[in-house]
């Protein structure tokens, strides 16, 4: 019966949300799910779980974000097939992964209803499963020539380049090819080096970055479901930071407790592994905060049966205290479902001083929060290895006056003069951020 009258529900919802008959959140709450410390509210669980997806539109004509005040952006590159996140070579040339998740089994109708709203928001379009390779070479901000890098890949997400060897991240997989400076295109066949956790892929994406010594790639591995509920079995060696020997390929899990990881990236100044994280849904507007944070190895942090710490969800059976007992809180709250999913730290000299060694955020935007949050790029300061201020908005616009998504970012990368290219899968852009008086004066 509850299927059945959620089913009929989210089929009327496709014109008007779920969340239409929810009351606003609360504002000052909201902006307390951000920084070190969040002010965290109590759980709110409904038999009804709130859905308010922005519906996928288009940039018009002419139309981008609106960047902060004392920066400017322009379109890097127009007409991909779903930019998911973007890889810098040595060269200067930009790598963007086109792809979107791997067909999925089943899932009810639960699964049936969450495949109609995220075809609704732009993420039901097939995988291109390529990567394409784009070149500035005049460097006028703007992207004169593509080609087609990799392809037939599985729905490739992260990217890491070692020496002469080039590694992507598909969905069940670490694959590796031969690369030469200034390649447009690989045609060798790919060797495997890993096989990474898949099977219903409920996060699908599979982030990498290599370690400064080319030793050892670290990859992220989402959760299999939002609180285990399809059981722990389905759980082995998910939520988690994965370690992988590059030359043998046998891997270990480095961190767990992280439902769906993304974005890994060095901290300049402490040299410490930093990814952004989402959390779980269906506890209310405000809860619980997605999260930036240093990874420690072999370190738990909380998911499925605590979170931000120490606070259990009571959702979650068997319950486990010895494992909340050891969880460890995230450094940082990034705001309750703004699906941070890309990570860069400021390490050039492009952007103001004050901006040195700050964190750059690509927040995909929420699904199930009303008002919806997230749907921008992010910039936190940082001071001593760690963040230092409040979040700073530095690209906004990507919904409409309707509420519909023109864009919505996701991988956020630095070129090699230190602009910020953010990919927009919804958008199908890659936008490049520079200072203003940087663009003025090209």
């Amino acid at each position: 019966m509850r299927n059945a009258i959620l089913l009929g529900l989210c089929i009327g919802s496709l014109a008007l949300p779920l969340a239409s008959c929810d009351e606003p959140a609360n504002t000052a709450v909201a902006e307390k799910t951000f920084g070190p410390s969040p002010t965290l509210p109590a759980p709110e669980q409904s038999w009804l779980p709130t859905i308010n997806i922005a519906t996928a539109s288009s940039w018009p004509d002419g139309g981008k974000p609106k960047a902060a005040g004392g920066m400017a952006v322009n379109a890097f590159a127009t007409g991909l097939d779903h930019p998911r996140t973007v890889h810098m070579l040595p060269n200067g040339d930009v790598l963007v992964a086109e792809s979107n998740a791997p067909p999925k089994p089943g899932g009810g109708v639960k699964g049936w209803i969450m495949k109609m709203f995220m075809k609704r928001a732009g993420a039901g379009v097939p995988s291109a499963n390529r990567i394409t390779l784009l070149r500035d070479a005049d460097g006028d901000g703007v992207a004169e020539t593509r080609s087609v890098f990799l392809e037939k890949l599985n729905s490739p997400f992260g990217m890491a380049l070692v020496g002469g060897e080039f590694y992507v991240a598909n969905a069940d997989a670490i694959v590796k090819f031969p690369y030469r400076a200034g390649d447009t295109k690989i045609t060798a066949p790919g060797v495997k080096l890993a096989d990474l956790p898949a099977g219903r892929n409920h996060h699908w994406t599979k982030d990498l970055v290599a370690s400064p010594d080319g030793s050892k790639l670290y990859a992220t591995v989402g959760s299999n479901s939002n609180i285990s509920e399809n059981g722990m079995e389905e759980e082995t060696n998910r939520a988690a930071v994965l370690e992988v020997d590059r030359v043998s390929g046998k891997w270990r899990v480095f961190a767990s407790g992280l439902r769906n990881p993304n974005g890994p990236a060095w901290e300049p100044k402490s040299g410490a592994l930093w990814v952004v994280v989402n959390e779980r849904d269906e506890l209310g507007n405000d809860l619980v905060p997605d999260y930036m944070t240093s990874v420690k190895d072999g370190a738990f942090y909380g998911w499925p049966y605590s979170y931000f710490g120490q606070h259990v969800d009571d959702r979650v059976q068997p319950q486990r205290p010895d494992l909340v007992a050891k969880a460890i809180a995230p450094d940082y709250a990034l705001g309750a479902h703004t699906a941070a999913l890309g990570l860069a730290f400021n390490t050039g000299s492009l952007f103001p001083q004050e901006m040195a060694g700050g964190a750059f955020i690509g927040q995909h935007g929420s699904w199930n929060r009303k008002p919806r949050a997230g749907y921008k790029v992010i910039f936190v300061p940082f001071a001593d290895g760690k963040p230092s201020g409040k979040p700073q908005d530095v690209l906004t616009g990507f919904l409409n006056d309707s509420g519909e998504a023109q864009g919505r970012p996701v991988g956020v990368a630095l070129d090699k003069e230190g602009a910020l290219l953010v990919a927009d899968d919804v958008g199908n852009t890659i936008w490049r951020v520079t200072p203003a008086a940087k663009s003025a004066a090209r």
